[in-house]
């Protein structure tokens, strides 16, 4: 049995002991021991959970956003809440950010815009947002801009 097949082996039981392994393959540049199938697998999947969290978290921030903008009945209770949340949401996103991420939020952020317009809606009863997104990315990502 080679290397490869033991570590196909690895990645069904201990993932966690196959990603050491494939890591130290990786520094000891002995690529044809790898388990590419395994290696591409998870690759994939990490940059699909990197999107999706750089994703969720503009969404959050654009969801506080339109309630400190748009819900004047809930305002005075809840806008010192919603601007930590901003501010929080704000600082995890920007540490995640990468070109490529910030490229792929830039593309899709009318559909996060919507997103967020429809969680708002129910939890407000609201219906008067914009059809487009208020907000450039810009003015999402700024730690001091407040609509």
């Amino acid at each position: 049995m080679t290397i490869s097949t033991n570590l196909k082996q690895l990645y069904e039981t201990d993932e966690n002991l196959w990603l050491e392994e494939t890591i130290e393959l990786l520094k000891q540049r002995q690529f044809n021991q790898l388990d590419l199938e395994n290696l591409i697998e998870e690759l994939i999947s990490l940059g699909k959970r990197d999107s999706a969290k750089v994703k969720s978290l503009l969404r959050q921030i654009t969801i506080h956003l339109l309630l400190l903008q748009y819900w004047q009945v809930e305002y005075e209770i809840n806008y010192r809440h919603w601007l930590g949340e901003i501010k929080t949401f704000r600082y995890d996103l920007n540490n995640h950010l990468t070109t490529n991420l910030m490229n792929k939020l830039q593309d899709d952020l009318e559909n996060i815009y919507q997103s967020a317009v429809d969680f708002v809606q129910i939890k407000t009863n609201l219906t008067i947002f914009p059809d487009k997104c208020p907000y450039t990315i810009t003015q999402l990502l700024d730690d001091n801009y407040l609509p």
